[in-house]
């Protein structure tokens, strides 16, 4: 695989991690546990390599189409 398949699927595994320690979260607040203050922060590590990824892969196609050649 290439550099551009890595972080896509790197993208697509911490979406689900992203994913289950938000609503983890959401269940523990549901089931009327307040948890610690530390527990609302775990999702921010995910979030941020969500960011960065999320924008690469979104530069991506015009990176591309600025090395492509001119066409005649």
């Amino acid at each position: 695989m290439n550099w551009n398949k890595w972080v896509r699927q790197g993208h697509r595994w911490v979406s689900i991690a992203f994913t289950l320690v938000s609503a983890g979260i959401f269940l523990a607040l549901g089931l009327g546990e307040q948890p610690a203050e530390w527990i609302y922060m775990l999702p921010l590590l995910p979030l941020f390599l969500l960011v960065v990824t999320g924008l690469y892969l979104f530069v991506l196609p015009y990176a591309a189409r600025g090395r492509a050649p001119e066409k005649a």
